[in-house]
């Protein structure tokens, strides 16, 4: 029955947000507060035994728990949005944006490709939420200027992030690792070629959007574009500090060496953003009286992204802990009769994109996956074949879509696009990734059944 519970609080928080059936807080507080209730009744304490009130009563500390695990990543997103909210008020990003469009010009599939490189480029550190917040802020003026669909940034930096997302050092590949008990290289090494079909897919699908985007605006507007300066209003004319660039420029890259180089320090990226946007508000704009209108200008945007991801933790928090992931988990293990046994990897490659929207990579690699992989062994298959299957699309590809991952919410908060639009545009492309490293991986017998 948890089981049953938790497959439909996934597909009917998924449902309800892409259907817009319901805002993204509504859908992921109230769905699982719903079917955690109604698992009180099955769900057992310490001791074993049910208690119903005492399970309803105990959703609360669930979904405290579930908040406590996002609480710094949400702090990091609301200083994140008013330090570059500062930066933007004061003109940093225009002169960028100019030299910007005079290197590549208004071709939306030069900006297509090369947002893709960059993500991939960044995103070498492993951390998603480093690679968007570099990212983002500083393409988005240059889609705007151009008439390029936020979407499309936001899902050629998923893409490329997910998929660079398998690197040796993320999250994913580690915990494959230490859950089946091997040696990361050993099982990352083999998988390279794959990889690169992947990125390679990836700028192709960048290229494909980039000439959607093209046709879509036409040639006509586009040569408009690099003629348009862009028009002022009087106020934002009077926050403009040219003088203050090359300051706001170092603020910039001081906040991204942090990022980078800030786990070595043990200094959390809430942390800098909190530090650097003191700085950067209090360089370009002493007076106190515009500090607080500048922070009362950014606070819808905010405000709206911190609380979307508090609600992403209070629904982490109830599926986790009335054991709806566990027996999901058990679940679909079940499901795959013996006799298919031997093609376990396969079975897994195809899965391990979707599983990213019903498991968070915690809940997957050290629950599901050493099932699959035991299961595997025991019917004649090496375990690390569905290792080497899992990372190619759990929590890969599929981190940047999933609403089980804090990034996946900066990404649609800094793009300012919808969620569940963000899923519709960018699902079916990060699966196809999946799909081609699979076969890749098949065809090179890096993966065999």
């Amino acid at each position: 029955m948890l089981a049953f519970l938790g497959f439909l609080t996934v597909i009917g928080m998924l449902a309800l947000i892409m259907t817009k059936k319901a805002s993204p807080i509504v859908a992921l507080i109230a769905v699982p507060s719903l079917t955690g209730i109604i698992a009180s009744f099955f769900f057992t304490n310490k001791e074993g035994a049910v208690n119903v009130l005492a399970n309803v009563i105990s959703l609360g500390g669930m979904i405290s728990g579930g908040i406590g695990t996002v609480a710094a990543t949400g702090v990091m997103f609301i200083f994140s949005i008013l330090f570059f909210g500062v930066l933007t008020d004061a003109g940093t990003f225009r002169p960028i944006i100019r030299k910007v469009l005079h290197i590549v010009g208004v071709d939306p599939v030069k900006v297509a490709v090369g947002t893709a490189i960059l993500a991939m480029l960044v995103h070498l550190d492993g951390s998603g939420a480093v690679t968007f917040l570099i990212c983002i802020p500083a393409l988005l003026p240059v889609y705007d200027a151009i008439g390029m669909k936020r979407s499309t940034l936001a899902t050629i930096a998923a893409l490329s992030a997910g998929t660079m997302n398998i690197v040796p050092w993320g999250g994913p590949t580690i915990r494959a690792a230490t859950a089946m008990e091997m040696n990361v290289m050993e099982l990352f090494s083999p998988v390279i070629p794959a990889l690169l079909c992947g990125l390679l897919t990836v700028l192709a699908f960048a290229f494909l959007l980039g000439r959607a985007e093209k046709s879509r605006i036409g040639a006509l507007v586009l040569s408009g574009v690099a003629r348009r300066e862009e028009t002022l209003t009087e106020e934002q004319q009077a926050l403009l500090r040219p003088k203050l660039f090359g300051v706001n420029v170092l603020l910039i890259i001081l906040a991204i060496v942090g990022l980078i180089g800030g786990g070595h320090l043990k200094i959390g990226p809430a942390v800098i953003f909190m530090l650097c946007f003191v700085l950067a508000i209090t360089v370009n704009y002493p007076s106190p009286k515009i500090q607080r209108e500048r922070v009362d200008a950014h606070a819808k945007s905010a405000l709206m992204m911190a609380s979307v991801l508090f609600a992403a933790g209070a629904f982490t928090g109830i599926v986790r802990n009335t054991g709806m992931i566990t027996e999901m988990a058990g679940t679909l293990v079940s499901f795959i009769p013996a006799s298919l046994g031997r093609f376990f990897p396969i079975i897994t490659g195809i899965i391990a994109m979707p599983a990213s929207l019903l498991f968070d990579p915690d809940s997957f690699y050290f629950g599901v996956l050493p099932v699959l992989g035991n299961t595997a062994a025991g019917l004649g298959v090496e375990g690390i074949n569905v290792a080497r299957a899992a990372i190619l699309g759990q929590m890969t590809t599929g981190f940047p879509v999933s609403p089980l991952t804090p990034a996946t919410f900066l990404l649609v908060g800094l793009s300012g696009v919808d969620f569940g639009e963000h899923q519709k545009k960018t699902i079916p492309l990060a699966f196809a990734v999946t799909i081609v490293m699979l076969i890749v991986c098949l065809i090179t017998g890096v993966i065999h059944v």
